[in-house]
């Protein structure tokens, strides 16, 4: 299953959009109301392979591994098999191949720092305090007077501490009870998960979103982490009041993300992406791309999480491009599995102009399906019916058509849908003024762009309060964007930048050569224009 080519010089990643599918809510092949492989491979030309597909670089499927599901895919209790829902090892094959016919890459999630309690790895880890596997996870005798070691908090609240009553010793679970952590202080668990990733690599898969790295290392004393307080931390106090100075970003976890990308560079073109909830400023030291020691390529989340505004925006906008190592670009999405849809967060009626924003920035990008025909959060009464932290209401079922079951599934599908009757992938495609179609137009045009593509971005200052432009520039040509975020229209002087611009893409339907010394932009308004070279002024002068 040989991979489409990979220009080392530049590879595929560089400027690509990735579209991350939650194989449970994608599409369901056989009825059962679960999403599942079939389902996916049925549907890959809406991604890629026909005039009329969104024409994305790569499908990122998140967790399909055999689990118990208390965690919905990240308790994992076989790294090299897949979940009987979701269909075989054979199904997965089909769909590298079909991707690959296609000219897409296909990626996985991989999860190194915990599996399921189910995992064979632990169920001999804690078979007794002499096992050979013991020393794979972390365990620890209780506090002097009794209960856990430390006061270390697990990120989905309480101890990050299960007693086990047959050994005596308690073991460490970052997340939930379910999924114990791994020691990464042990050379055997490296070379486990090294074995993993060569398992999926052999098969054809084209790269990982590496899950929670920040995790993989705590600090080997398992000192209590101290009060907040003191200087300010990397991160927010934990939900007792601590500072995580032990328990997350640690020292050590760089040469995890080295180990990881020495294996991937044993196959040309693969790509690790890092999920890592950091600031840009200490994200960097997890990058490196030419130097071939870090991440290609990791989320910097902020855009997920900041408020609607120019200035957020072009805060976060500036910081990455000042801190993120100069062969690597930001990595960018405003949606995914985990965080509420931009479509609620923003407001529906910023859509358009988000992607927009979004499909003209400098980096990797992914789209969470759905978000190309505006898909919001579910209720929270209708949605909290499984997750155990309240995420069901962003993991709705894709909505395919305007049936009551949006196209998704035949049977009664696992979570209820919201609105397919309102928005679906085949009433959108049939209207060459919807978002979908938005969507499309602007990914061809990135496509087809050196600028868009890998130009340099450089963003425009001084400019009235709701206002955002940048540009982007490669090979000769200079691309333009300009925003109004707000609520009411305003008139900005860019002729600093240039006298005329054409008019390429927009969110509404303005065409045209327009004057940059007196440009008009209508509320929630944005524009990409090709501004004119040099020669062309001439010409028309």
């Amino acid at each position: 299953m040989t991979p489409p080519a990979n220009d080392p010089a530049v590879p595929w990643w560089t400027g690509g959009v990735i579209y991350q599918v939650y194989p449970r809510s994608f599409a369901d092949a056989n009825g059962d109301g679960i999403g599942d492989l079939a389902g996916v491979m049925a549907h890959l030309d809406h991604l890629a392979g026909t005039r009329d597909s969104l024409g994305v670089d790569a499908v990122w499927l998140s967790p399909i591994y055999p689990s118990p599901l208390a965690d919905f895919g990240y308790d994992i209790s076989d790294f090299t098999d897949v979940a009987p829902e979701f269909g075989t090892l054979a199904d997965l094959d089909r769909l590298v191949e079909a991707c690959h016919a296609r000219g897409l890459r296909l990626l996985l999630d991989l999860v190194p720092c915990h599996t399921s309690i189910h995992h064979p790895w632990f169920v001999e880890s804690r078979s007794s305090r002499s096992s050979a596997g013991r020393d794979w996870y972390t365990w620890a005798d209780p506090a002097p007077g009794g209960g856990p070691p430390n006061n270390w908090i697990s990120s989905f609240g309480g101890s990050a501490w299960e007693l086990d009553p047959a050994s005596g010793q308690y073991y460490l679970h970052t997340f939930y009870r379910e999924q114990p952590d791994l020691n990464w202080r042990n050379p055997e668990v490296a070379d486990a998960i090294s074995g993993v990733l060569r398992f999926w690599f052999e098969r054809g898969v084209d790269g990982f979103r590496v899950d929670a790295i920040i995790h993989a290392i705590k600090d080997s004393q398992l000192r209590d982490n101290p009060p907040a307080g003191g200087p300010i931390p990397p991160f927010p106090p934990d939900p007792s009041g601590h500072d995580p100075v032990f328990t997350v970003d640690r020292p050590e976890v760089p040469e995890v993300i080295r180990l990881l990308r020495r294996v991937a560079n044993e196959y040309p073109g693969r790509l690790l992406i890092g999920e890592a909830y950091l600031p840009v400023e200490r994200l960097a030291r997890y990058l490196g791309d030419g130097a071939g020691d870090g991440f290609q390529r990791a989320f910097d989340f902020e855009l997920s999480v900041i408020p609607w505004g120019a200035e957020p925006l072009r805060s976060t906008i500036e910081r990455a491009e000042r801190f993120t190592p100069p062969d690597v670009e930001p990595t960018w999405a405003l949606s995914n599995h985990d965080l509420s849809r931009h479509a609620t967060r923003f407001g529906e009626e910023r859509s358009r102009l988000a992607a927009l924003l979004l499909l003209s920035m400098r980096g990797t990008l992914c789209l969470y399906a759905g978000e190309e025909i505006g898909m919001v959060d579910g209720p929270e009464a209708a949605t909290s019916l499984h997750d155990r932290f309240g995420r069901d209401r962003q993991r709705t079922p894709m909505q395919w058509d305007a049936s009551p079951t949006g196209g998704f599934t035949d049977g009664d599908p696992w979570l209820p849908l919201v609105d397919p009757e309102e928005r679906n992938v085949a009433d959108q495609s049939r209207d060459p003024g919807s978002l979908l179609s938005q969507y499309r137009r602007l990914l061809a045009l990135r496509r087809g762009s050196a600028a868009l593509r890998d130009g340099a971005l450089s963003l425009v200052h001084d400019l009235p309060p709701d206002l955002l432009a940048w540009t982007r520039t490669a090979d000769g040509e200079r691309v333009l964007m300009v925003a109004n975020l707000g609520d009411a229209p305003v008139t900005v002087d860019l002729s600093g930048i240039g006298s005329q611009a054409d008019v390429v893409a927009g969110t509404g339907s303005r065409q045209g050569s327009q004057p940059l010394a007196n440009l008009q932009l209508d509320p929630l308004e944005g524009l990409l224009l090709r501004l004119w070279k040099a020669a062309c002024l001439r010409s028309v002068l």
